[in-house]
């Protein structure tokens, strides 16, 4: 193939993603970029075959050829997804006949009934709680911390998101709490001891599990807080509260109304509670990539679609939040780390593993940076509920003594 019809194919592929300013190049050669811009990163292309993949579908040949080192970034990473993002939703790439059959091939394939969406977390969850030690904050909070101050680290921002949910909700001292989806436990943990509510916290990952029960055992708060390894669907029994903090994005919208279902049988009309969960501003399906090779089975809801959970059984949307700019804060904590760990994770898997998750993680950021992903918290309340709060002013209130207090032991360290 000639360097002509290279470069060519090279302009096509930079016209299919809505030419974004990156420049293209193939092997060594002279390459492309749009024209009077000045490009924000290089993406080589190192053999044919990555050519002629990026061209028929380049959303999952970019992610398979940057993890195997068929593509080399020249650039900052994040950048250059960001400003493919922003290029992209002005194209038909995002939504070809090709990327629409398959996308809807992987939903049957990644279905999350019960043996689906067990297999579906094992594939993420658990690979193993040393490797998300490396990166993660403590306490090993895998959702969008809350940064009362851009100065707060990710430790603080973690821990203020935990209170910040228990005040959205006013627990009280007593109060029966079932929480679906509970990670490594540290919601259920803090409710518990900050709060004196007794919590019952579903998980279909095994690893999170085994190490949630562990700490609930270290802390002394096993009378308190049980851990069930179990899908969230058999959840039974009557509760004040339900919680879902980073779970919904497993559900799927062919069960959100089995899942309004459930949260009427287990806090009825006079109960309350929140979902956290990452959305859209319209539907869409997630990346292929992603659902291929981090999270199979993920789908992540507009708010029009969460309605769907919450309408059909008349509960009373209180509260709405968008905390899309904390999340990208996260991200930006966690790739930090990731990168800074990067021999020991190589040294753990391989470096394929290691590009891997380095995508996932700067497209995140870059996802949420420009827009293409939010996080909302929506607080709910049945019918009978008592007032939840006149104002949200004790939201903001009672976190102030807690970020002085972390500011102060800064200052003194």
């Amino acid at each position: 193939m000639s360097p002509a019809r290279e470069n060519w194919l090279l302009g096509q592929i930079l016209r299919a993603i809505g030419n974004p300013p990156i420049r293209l190049v193939f092997r060594d050669g002279a390459g492309v970029a749009p024209p009077n811009v000045s490009p924000v990163a290089t993406l080589t292309i190192q053999d044919r075959r990555t050519l002629a993949a990026l061209l028929l579908d380049p959303e999952v040949a970019f992610g398979e050829a940057y993890a195997e080192g068929r593509i080399r970034v020249d650039g900052d990473l994040v950048r250059l997804l960001e400003e493919i993002y922003k290029s992209i939703l002005s194209t038909a790439a995002a939504s070809g006949l090709y990327s629409r059959l398959t996308s809807k091939w992987m939903e049957l394939w990644q279905a999350n009934s019960l043996r689906g969406s067990r297999h579906n977390i094992h594939r993420h969850y658990d690979l193993g709680n040393d490797f998300y030690k490396l990166w993660l904050d403590s306490e090993l909070v895998y959702t969008c911390a809350y940064f009362p101050s851009t100065s707060a680290t990710l430790e603080e921002a973690q821990r203020a998101k935990l209170d910040y949910v228990c005040r959205k909700v006013r627990l009280q001292p007593g109060e029966s709490v079932v929480e679906a989806g509970c990670g490594w436990g540290a919601l259920a943990l803090h409710m518990a001891r900050q709060y004196q509510v007794s919590v019952r916290a579903f998980n279909v990952s095994h690893e999170q599990i085994v190490f949630a029960r562990r700490r609930a055992r270290q802390e002394g708060l096993s009378h308190l807080v049980e851990f069930i390894e179990d899908d969230y669907r058999n959840i039974s029994g009557k509760y004040d509260v339900f919680m879902s903090v980073g779970m919904l994005e497993h559900v799927g919208t062919a069960h959100y109304r089995e899942l309004g279902n459930l949260i009427q049988r287990s806090v009825g009309d006079a109960g309350r509670g929140l979902l956290h969960f990452i959305g859209r501003n319209y539907p869409a399906p997630l990346s292929r990539w992603i659902r291929k090779r981090i999270f199979p089975g993920a789908y992540v809801p507009s708010l029009q679609q969460a309605m769907e959970i919450l309408e059909p059984w008349n509960f009373a949307v209180q509260d709405v939040e968008n905390l899309r700019y904390h999340y990208a804060k996260t991200l930006e904590h966690w790739l930090d780390r990731f990168e800074r760990s990067e021999n020991q994770i190589g040294s753990m898997y391989d470096s394929r593993f290691v590009r891997t998750w380095r995508l996932y993680l700067a497209g995140s950021l870059a996802a949420f940076r420009c827009g293409t992903l939010q996080l909302f918290q929506i607080v709910f309340a049945g019918s009978r509920c008592r007032p939840i709060f006149w104002t949200r002013a004790p939201l903001y209130a009672e976190a102030k003594p807690a970020i002085e207090k972390a500011a102060w032991i800064r200052a003194m360290s």
